[in-house]
This record gives structure tokens, C-alpha cells and sequence, in this order.
């Protein structure tokens, strides 16, 4: 699907939630809008982060990861552990 046409589905869809969402309360909305836009910071920084890592690997800075680390320090917050 080309990028055109993504942005055409999403704008539908945004639209569609946002035609819904003027239905509902007040505080509803209020919720919902908080919501939205700490997601989308969320992913702006997310955005930020990766552009960073890809700079840093372009430069030849990158290092290889012990997979069975990765994997065990992303359980922790979760407890489980190994």
C-alpha cells in the first residue's frame, strides 16, 4: 500500500474515532484527547530514539548484543526473570 494511500485509511479512521468520541462526555473526552496525545509524544520520542540508533550504526558504532541478555533484562520489568 503506498504511503498516499495509508494516510488515506488513517485519516478515515481518525476522523471516524473522533466523530464518535464528540458523542461522548465531556470528561470522555478530555480522557480520551490526554490519552491520544501521550501516545503520540510517546511516538515521537520512539521515532527520536531509533533515528538516534541508526545514526550511531551508520557510524560504525554499533556492537553485537548477547541475545539471552536482551531477552532477560526485558522480562525484569515483568518479573520473570529467566
Amino acid at each position: 500500500m503506498s504511503g498516499h494511500a495509508e494516510m488515506a485509511i488513517l485519516t478515515k479512521t481518525l476522523e471516524l474515532a473522533i466523530k464518535k468520541a464528540k458523542g461522548l462526555p465531556e470528561a470522555a473526552q478530555d480522557q480520551l484527547g490526554r490519552e491520544l496525545l501521550e501516545r503520540i509524544d510517546t511516538l515521537d520520542e520512539l521515532r527520536s530514539e531509533i533515528g538516534v540508533g541508526i545514526e550511531q550504526l551508520d557510524a560504525g558504532r554499533g556492537e553485537e548484543l548477547d541475545i539471552e541478555d536482551v531477552i532477560s533484562q526485558a522480562r525484569e520489568p515483568h518479573g520473570r526473570g529467566k
